[in-house]
């Protein structure tokens, strides 16, 4: 094997090895900033010698037993050594044996407990939301500095600075390695549900740049999310969201016409959908009513808005689409989790199902709201309900507005593309 097949090596081992190798280490080192800086080092330790000695036959053993030996290495080197080696335990200041069966038991050890517990901790509320996205992609995904930062259009030196203050606060705070139980549970599952859904939106409808979508970062979170259901079967709202994800992800390539320009829902042919999404989406959305049933929860945002997306997958056309339901569901969905943008979605929907004028009724009432101010999407709405009702002149004005506060390129097409039209139909 060449020297750059066996980087690539490296690397697809390290995307998929990554986030175990780190889990194992920060419940023995109890420091997460630790122990990716020596899983770290162990990647550079395998760059280093595998185009010589060949990748070996567990190359995630290896790499974990590496790790966990640069992780004493550098407990060594610090001012703390006897109170870190008296937490990390006489298991890692000895060196496990050469040979496959103790590096097979390494990798066997608690892994499930191990990623659950690092998920939590990446994804704790006392980071900043730009800090625990960034955070978890890096130790979850296994995604460069400089990866995140082209994902997110940020510069580089930004997403260093956030991973870096990131691990210091946990270390600050005092952050337990652990899954949260009993009344804890819940908030902090929103919070991871949170971040891996905000990744997948990221990816779903870019906020800046010339992309209408980023798919790498819809996979990333769909596999975040996969992560999820096999380490949390029981949960409903872990099933929502994936549901969610791959319902909408299955629009993704009529998302875009030939030339790259954005393709509206409405307008979008449904013959591209991925069927195969579709389906898993719906078997997901199916477990999440189940499970919450079975233990007589109503069902969560998650799993409302899952049940939307399915209304929107089951109706062959855009004229099929039962937007009464839709409207129920966003009315539910207020009513569990209110937010000005749900309110406006709602408007949407309401306008679909019941006609324009109901819809902006609703949308005029959210005009003020604080939330919604510089938001793009209020006037783009408006200038859809303002079209539908003949109000041509008005509808341009606010999708030219709608245009002038996003800051997407397709996203702005498509809005002037709208004032153009709705501006000829005032004139003509």
């Amino acid at each position: 094997m060449t020297a750059p097949d066996t980087h690539r090596s490296v690397e697809a081992v390290w995307r998929i090895e990554s986030a175990r190798i780190i889990a194992g280490l920060a419940r023995l080192v109890h420091d997460v900033g630790l122990a990716e800086e020596a899983a770290q080092d162990a990647l550079v330790a395998a760059l280093e010698q595998w185009p010589r000695t060949g990748v070996p036959d567990n190359p995630g053993a290896w790499l974990t037993v590496t790790a966990r030996r640069r992780a004493v290495d550098r407990i060594r080197r610090e001012a703390g050594l006897a109170e870190k080696l008296r937490l990390v335990g006489h298991a890692l200041e000895t060196d496990p044996p050469q040979g496959p069966q103790p590096e097979h038991a390494v990798l066997a050890d608690e892994i499930e407990d191990d990623l659950l517990r690092l998920v939590f901790t990446a994804c704790h509320p006392v980071l900043s939301t730009d800090a625990r996205v960034a955070l978890t992609l890096r130790l979850l995904g296994g995604l460069s500095t400089e990866e995140i930062a082209r994902a997110f259009l940020t510069a580089e030196a930004t997403v260093a600075q956030r991973i870096v203050r990131a691990k210091r606060t946990l270390a600050r705070a005092e952050v337990p390695f652990e899954v949260p139980e009993g009344e804890e549970l819940a908030p902090r599952l929103a919070s991871v549900l949170e971040v891996v859904y905000l990744v997948f939106n990221e990816g779903y409808a870019a906020t800046a740049g010339d992309d209408w979508m980023r798919p790498a970062l819809c996979e990333e979170a769909m596999r975040l999310g996969r992560v999820l259901t096999g380490l949390m079967p029981r949960e409903p709202e872990v099933h929502g969201l994936i549901a969610l994800m791959e319902i909408q992800a299955s629009r993704t390539p009529a998302r875009t016409g030939s030339g790259g320009e954005a393709v509206l829902l409405l307008d979008q042919d449904r013959s591209r959908w991925d069927r195969l999404l579709i389906h898993r989406g719906l078997a997901a959305h199916e477990r999440a009513e189940a499970l919450a049933a079975e233990q007589g929860t109503p069902p969560g945002p998650y799993a409302l808005q899952a049940a939307i997306a399915a209304c929107h997958a089951r109706a062959g056309t855009a004229e099929q689409t039962d937007w009464v339901r839709i409207a129920a569901l966003y009315t539910a969905l207020a009513a569990r989790s209110p937010s000005p943008v749900v309110e406006l979605n709602r408007a949407v929907a309401l306008g679909m199902a019941f006609g324009p004028e109901t819809g902006l009724a609703l949308a005029d009432e959210l005009a003020d709201e604080p939330a919604l101010r510089g938001y793009h999407l209020l006037p783009g709405v408006r200038g859809d309900l303002l079209a539908r009702l003949g109000r041509h002149r008005e509808a341009a004005a606010e999708f030219t507005r709608a245009a002038d506060l996003t800051r997407n390129a397709r996203e702005r097409a498509v809005l002037l593309g709208r004032a153009e039209e709705s501006a000829r139909a005032a004139a003509g």
